[in-house]
């Protein structure tokens, strides 16, 4: 079926993105199951609060 091959697709280029991103501790990407990925950036709001 054609969604399987999309939702393939997107597996791989997730997996690759995740690859790239690795030296980058502070950005995730993250599985919502049921609804797709969300990525996530720390702002510089964020950094500030935990200091």
């Amino acid at each position: 079926e054609d969604t399987y091959f999309n939702a393939r697709s997107m597996d791989v280029y997730i997996t690759k993105l995740r690859k790239l991103l690795k030296p980058e501790p502070n950005i995730e990407i993250i599985n919502i199951h049921g609804k797709g990925y969300k990525l996530i950036v720390p702002t510089d709001e964020s950094k500030n609060n935990e200091q």
